[in-house]
């Protein structure tokens, strides 16, 4: 009977899930600032826009920098980052539905927390 490390099975397949979880913010947050991949201000939901005291393109900055630091947490912390990533995709997967607006974003965003809040007990298991 083969005994299995379960900590060295699992460890690639949490590396991966912090690398995704930590880079792609990061990417995303620095592209808040360019619009490159995207125009982000279009996912704003207009009734909370509306409540916002700052430009579009001004709260979007912020929301970048947001990202980036949870980000850089995922990959420093994982345990920690992969908390405030999966919470970060829930905030905006409820806007997004609140809106009516880019529903399978909405989805998408909801099964990514799902996996950075994966990413979290894993992290809690092999350290």
């Amino acid at each position: 009977m083969e005994i299995i490390n379960l900590n060295q099975e699992i460890k690639p397949t949490f590396n991966l899930l912090k690398f995704t979880f930590g880079i792609v913010p990061i990417v995303a947050g620095l592209d808040k600032f360019t619009n490159i991949l995207t125009n982000w201000e279009q996912y704003i939901n207009p009734s909370l826009g509306g409540m916002i005291p700052l430009s579009a393109h001004s709260f979007m900055m912020i929301v970048g920098i947001i990202e980036i630091l949870a980000g850089i947490i995922v990959l420093l912390k994982p345990a920690i980052g992969g908390l405030i990533v999966a919470a970060w995709l829930t905030l905006i997967a409820l806007t997004l539905l609140a809106s009516g607006h880019y529903l399978d974003v909405a989805v998408r965003d909801l099964v990514m927390a799902i996996g950075a809040f994966s990413m979290t007990r894993i992290a809690k298991l092999i350290s």
